[in-house]
């Protein structure tokens, strides 16, 4: 038996024990192809989690589903794709995706509570402890958390992945031993799923059992998640510790009891701070800096600072405090850091040292553009 074979199953012991779990669930999942909300499904779903839920841990849903489950009440053929049509659905079928929920889970006594955020809430650093704040009460306080993105006021967001990637940020944000991706494939496969010769993959330790896999992108006619967005889903998870697995949502409480199915992503490293994960997958950066070819260097194999002598080049307008990307030449991204200058004022540090930014003018400039405290590669 093989290392990884062995690891993967104390991980998926791991999954089934978690004390505290996000689960996320698409909208291919919840719905009939015509795009219907199926209460049966739901119903299957919410079985499963209230089990969980009552057994001592703490669970939270991220369900998408919303847009879909608007689209029959609202007279339409299929799901819309301009922008003001997806957030009146949104709209109108947030309410039905609720109450479904609160009835299902209500059969159990247990309560739910509903959380919705945009990129915003997540993009800003306050907000982003404000989020978790809100989501850890209710686990206190017993309530079971339905997350969900806010898409009847999301603009360009309303197309985030069908929630994976909201599912792996609040997965870290609240500090969950596990990451559950439930979906209508039952596994990531070598090849697309119906053609014959496609093998399940068991498990996944890093990009290179990747190679060679073929991966679809678009999500189905009531989702907008494929399978590459699930993916990066996990690359963020199990980057910051926590293992992830992608299973069917009718396997649901196999894939809680820790059997053998779905793909199974395992942890790779430390888990982060808070702070240096929503700099990488959190933050919207407003700026660019483009990097010398030692600075780029310095960074990715000493952890060291960034200096003005290694900044070329200034793109962008930002307030010091804001986040940024850090590019090579090539405008290849290395990093992402908090600058402690503004756009207006970089640009007359560029290549200079500390030394004589601080003789010269003055002794507050003799600082880095952006410390290493505040900075992460990616």
């Amino acid at each position: 038996m093989s290392a990884q074979v062995k690891e993967s199953g104390a991980v998926r012991r791991q999954i089934s024990r978690a004390s505290r779990l996000v689960v996320k669930v698409g909208s291919s999942s919840l719905t009939t192809p015509q795009g219907i909300l199926d209460a049966e499904r739901l119903r299957t779903l919410a079985d499963a989690l209230a089990e969980r839920r009552l057994s001592g841990h703490q669970v939270v849903l991220v369900s998408s589903g919303a847009i879909a489950a608007g689209i029959v009440p609202l007279g339409l053929a299929q799901r819309p794709r301009d922008l003001a049509t997806q957030q009146a659905a949104a709209s109108v079928g947030q309410g039905a995706l609720v109450a479904a929920y609160t009835a299902a889970f209500g059969e159990h006594g247990l309560t739910v509570g509903q959380i919705l955020l945009a990129a915003g809430d997540l993009n800003r650093s306050d907000h982003y402890v404000n989020a978790r704040r809100a989501i850890v009460r209710l686990l206190r306080l017993g309530v079971l958390p339905v997350v969900n993105e806010n898409d009847a006021v999301a603009t360009d967001e309303i197309r985030f992945g069908d929630n994976d990637r909201l599912a792996a940020l609040v997965a870290h944000l609240i500090g969950a031993e596990a990451l559950v991706l439930l979906t209508d494939t039952d596994a990531l496969y070598d090849g697309p799923p119906q053609e014959a010769g496609s093998r399940r993959i068991r498990s996944i330790a890093d990009d290179e059992d990747l190679v060679g896999v073929r991966i679809g992108g678009s999500g189905s006619a009531v989702g907008t998640g494929g399978m590459v967005t699930k993916i990066e889903a996990a690359r963020i998870a199990t980057g910051a510790g926590i293992p992830t697995l992608l299973a069917g949502a009718v396997q649901v409480t196999e894939a809680l009891r820790g059997d053998d199915l779905g793909t199974l992503f395992l942890p790779r490293g430390a888990r982060p701070t808070s702070k240096r994960l929503w700099l990488a997958h959190a933050s919207e950066p407003e700026g660019r800096l483009v990097l010398d070819e030692g600075a780029v260097e310095a960074l990715c194999t000493g952890r060291a600072s960034l200096l003005p002598a290694g900044v070329v080049a200034v793109e962008g307008a930002f307030a010091q405090g804001a986040p940024v990307e850090l590019v090579d030449r090539n405008r290849v991204p290395v990093a992402r850091g908090l600058v402690a200058f503004s756009s207006d004022e970089l640009p007359r540090l560029l290549g200079r040292s500390t030394r004589w930014l601080g003789e010269v003018l003055g002794p507050q400039y003799a600082r880095d553009v952006v410390n290493r405290d505040y900075l992460v590669l990616l």
